[in-house]
């Protein structure tokens, strides 16, 4: 039989502010997310408890989860039935252990717009009693009182946010969430966050990257409220104000696609003539007074990393050698992974190698038309191999670039 001072002890380490609790799981053994992004940190599965008159969950957890999931709401609640599931995304690393939750908790509710209900019948198969909320509607637990934000194509049709407006507790399903599992705690004072903010921006870049409108939308709806806490569906729990400040301004500025002086160089290679003119170009934008240089070898950067440098970086420069008549592979597919993001406000270079014909540099092209950015100078094509015409190219490509990102200094 545990003591009282024990028992306070479990609570508390559960426990986000007032009657809400952390119910999350941590993902240590995915080696991708989506199939696609490394998780070289893991990655987190966060769902909430809160206890009041009635009992809300809010989300839940990926299904091969389930059981340690299931045994961690059962040691906040016992045997205390859950009324409410509110389900702010569908996407089935958090709507995975909807089935589960229904079948141990028959008689609960399940609170959610027009779009979520459609969804979970379509995955699970689940019908029964619901709770249909619109933007601004509310739900009282008792002394809790929940107001529902819709919040569209951040980044699924039926994502919504959930506030807590006695705590200004932000449930804010996707948004805000960043890679990396949460080592020991999941309040960000009690553990070092150092590692999610890199992680944040790979995965805003990759999972949202393409939705900056919406966004924007969804943060000027949030903008008056007064956000204590935000918990994500991923990553840390924010408490203190000035990380809440940070996320915010993170996913603020990458939505609006704004980006910092420097330049991302992307390229791919066969036998390293390519990667020479590249190498070439990064040490004349040095010499220019240019510091954030970052180079990509496409052969081994892995694309979640390339793109979140991209949205980090105003500058970008683009080498491919031609590979059938064609862009070389992996670059026509990070092309394809830009174009897709639907970044804005850009600066761009390219170039290109071949050895008898080109034709990477003429089919890159249609990257410039498609994608807007700015284009500072003519691209280059070299024969072969470097000789002193490519140095002088290289050298024009650098300072057009440098002088481009030099007169937004002003």
């Amino acid at each position: 039989m545990l003591s009282i001072e024990v028992k306070y002890k479990m609570e508390q380490k559960t426990k986000i502010k007032g009657d809400i609790h952390y119910v999350g799981v941590n993902d240590r053994e995915s080696h991708l997310f989506e199939g696609l992004w490394p998780l070289p940190y893991g990655v987190s599965y966060n769902s909430y408890l809160i206890v009041d008159e009635m009992v809300a969950l809010v989300d839940t957890v990926e299904i091969c989860y389930c059981e340690e999931y299931l045994h961690k709401i059962k040691q906040i609640l016992g045997n205390r039935p859950i009324d409410y599931l509110v389900i702010n995304h569908m996407e089935p690393d958090h709507s995975g252990s909807i089935k589960m939750i229904k079948e141990h908790y028959p008689n609960i509710i399940i609170v959610g717009n027009k779009q979520t209900f459609g969804m979970v019948e379509g995955f699970y198969g689940i019908t029964g009693e619901q709770y249909l909320v619109g933007d601004g509607d509310f739900l009282k637990l008792g002394k809790h009182q929940l107001r529902f934000y819709m919040t569209p194509m951040v980044h699924w049709p039926e994502t919504m946010m959930t506030f807590e407006e006695k705590t200004g507790t932000l449930f804010s399903g996707d948004a805000f969430g960043t890679f990396g599992a949460l080592n020991g705690g999941f309040i960000d004072k009690r553990i070092n966050v150092s590692i999610y903010w890199d992680e944040m921006i790979r995965y805003y870049s990759n999972i949202v990257g393409k939705y900056g409108s919406p966004v924007q939308r969804a943060l000027k709806k949030l903008g008056d409220l007064p956000i204590h806490v935000i918990c994500s569906t991923h990553g840390p729990v924010w408490t203190e104000e000035d990380k809440i400040k940070k996320v915010i301004d993170i996913y603020n500025d990458l939505s609006l696609y704004n980006a910092k002086e420097g330049v991302v160089i992307i390229y791919g290679t066969m036998y390293g003539n390519t990667e020479a003119m590249a190498e070439e170009i990064a040490s004349d934008l040095s010499a220019m007074g240019i510091k954030d240089i970052v180079l990509h070898n496409s052969n081994k950067s892995d694309p979640s990393y390339i793109i979140a440098d991209v949205f980090r970086y105003k500058g970008l420069i683009i080498g491919s050698p031609t590979y059938n008549g064609q862009i070389y592979p992996r670059i026509e597919g990070i092309i394809s992974d830009i174009l897709l993001r639907d970044i804005k406000n850009r600066y761009l270079g390219y170039f290109g190698s071949c050895s008898w014909a080109g034709a990477a540099v003429k089919r890159m092209a249609d990257f410039v038309t498609k994608s807007k950015f700015e284009l500072v100078a003519d691209p280059i094509e070299m024969k072969h191999a470097m000789k002193e015409i490519n140095y002088e190219q290289c050298a024009h490509l650098a300072k057009s670039m440098a002088d481009r990102l030099k007169k937004d200094r002003k």
